[in-house]
């Protein structure tokens, strides 16, 4: 589980959740949850944001689903408009 002890982080829940599933596409929400350290109802309505936005694709495969990420997308807020989400990731993967 992730800890901040009740500080801020550089990155958002919804940059967690892509991260993490981009690590792992099959991760199931209860995982999620307790990787990012949020509840299972506020990982739900991430994944819905980033598949409403485009982000995110599930497909069902059997019980559950795999996440295809649209790496080709450009970031949300205007300051890092003009970088693509695999940017973000690949630097994060760097690290």
């Amino acid at each position: 589980m992730a800890r901040t002890n009740g500080r801020w982080t550089f990155l958002t829940n919804h940059s967690h959740v892509l991260i993490c599933i981009v690590n792992d596409p099959t991760m199931r929400m209860r995982d999620l949850a307790a990787e990012v350290g949020i509840t299972e109802r506020a990982v739900q309505r991430i994944v819905a944001d980033l598949s409403d936005a485009g982000y995110l694709t599930p497909e069902r495969r059997g019980r559950r689903n795999h996440y295809h990420v649209n790496l080709g997308l450009p970031m949300r807020h205007p300051v890092e408009g003009h970088c693509l989400i695999s940017e973000l990731l690949n630097a994060i993967q760097t690290c």
